[in-house]
């Protein structure tokens, strides 16, 4: 059977919040812009499975691609949404201690958050933290008054109408089966879907979160070599049926492979837990289930007492499960996002964004900024 074809100059795949980002950067220069998402929505994977928080830049290591995108993504993230009239709140966080052991780990996240040049951290001793919670337990704490949450659903929908206000298409239901070099350098994708289609474009950017080393495997002229590897890590939240005990971010000392299961609020002020970190072993995203398993509630309650020794028994509801596409394995440090282009394949228009996990939503601007910088000339 034979396939529509269609030309324009940039495809992004994946409309996820970095996808969107992405197409939007190109959208608003006059770039003919399509972004193609497999799902039936936008924002069906990553996007919609976190915490929604904006994160200051405190965790990721001095000049780390997590650390600059981060910081600049947070900044141009308040800005875009004060723009746009999107909801969110600049609530701050505590990061805990709760033992000596959790004092001098914590101590070091406010070196590296200052080395990092974060605005608004404090340290606070433990009477100075409970002032501000008096529901908390703590030995120490760092205050980061920088980090808040956002309606990531709304933040999308507006990058999304960005894209078409400027002529761009975000196409659903579209998954990417197999993409070709022509001959005189640009890009032809095999997209499958209702009406399947060619889509030829000048530039690709490969946006797909969980799926990009899958999307980039189905790229012929790309080494296997050039694919790393992917380590999935599984997050459960659970839902607190209390009235809120905090008024901000509660964040324990980070764990591997993630920053510890903590409170975070939602827009209406409920409070809920995690992630937590569950390593799986496999790294196929179709194979992951985003069921929450009840019997994880018990090392939430022991995690939640250690600065919250007032959570009542049975005050804790499985809530909805979210999965990191890592770049580095359990007992390893966390790997940095890869924005691979063409230092790394020398193929010209081309970027894959691999390991894009926490803090992607914040740093999603920022990450559109380098990508649409490294492929305008």
């Amino acid at each position: 059977m034979s396939m529509d074809r269609f030309e324009t100059e940039v495809v992004i795949i994946g409309a996820g919040v970095v996808g969107l980002a992405c197409g939007a950067a190109f959208a608003r220069t006059g770039a003919e812009t399509i972004v193609l998402e497999s799902e039936s929505h936008i924002g069906s994977g990553i996007s919609s499975r976190n915490s929604e928080v904006i994160h200051a830049g405190i965790y990721y290591p001095t000049d780390s691609l997590k650390h600059q995108s981060c910081i600049e993504g947070r900044r141009a993230l308040y800005q875009y949404a004060d723009e746009r009239g999107l909801s969110y709140k600049k609530c701050g966080k505590l990061i805990v201690a709760t033992s000596e052991a959790e004092d001098m780990a914590i101590e070091s996240l406010a070196q590296r958050g200052s080395a990092n040049g974060v605005e608004g951290l404090n340290r606070l001793s433990r009477d100075q933290a409970t002032r501000l919670e008096p529901e908390l337990f703590c030995t120490s704490a760092l205050h980061s008054t920088q980090t808040g949450i956002i309606n990531s659903h709304g933040f999308m929908l507006a990058l999304q109408g960005e894209i078409e206000d400027n002529g761009g298409h975000v196409i659903c239901q579209s998954k990417v089966d197999q993409v070709t070099m022509l001959a005189d350098g640009r890009f032809e994708l095999s997209v499958l879907g209702p009406t399947p289609a060619k889509l030829v474009c000048e530039k690709l950017v490969n946006a797909a979160g969980l799926h990009a080393q899958d999307v980039a495997g189905r790229m012929e002229f790309l080494p296997a070599s050039l694919i790393p590897r992917l380590f999935l890590a599984k997050g459960s939240y659970f839902q607190c049926t209390t009235k809120a005990a905090f008024s901000r971010l509660i964040y324990p000392a980070p764990v591997d492979g993630g920053l510890g299961v903590h409170v975070t609020l939602d827009m209406q002020g409920r409070m809920k837990f995690g992630p937590d970190v569950e390593w799986l072993d496999h790294a196929d995203p179709s194979q992951v289930t985003y069921n929450v398993d009840l019997s994880r509630a018990s090392q939430f309650y022991q995690a939640i007492r250690r600065y919250w020794p007032g959570l009542p028994d049975g005050a804790i509801v499985a809530d909805y499960a979210g999965c990191r596409p890592k770049l580095s394995g359990p007992g390893v440090p966390a790997a940095d996002f890869m924005i691979q282009g063409r230092d790394a394949h020398f193929i010209n228009g081309l970027i894959n964004l691999f390991g894009i996990e926490s803090p992607g939503l914040t740093a999603s601007l920022s990450i559109a900024s380098h990508v649409y910088q490294q492929l305008k000339t």
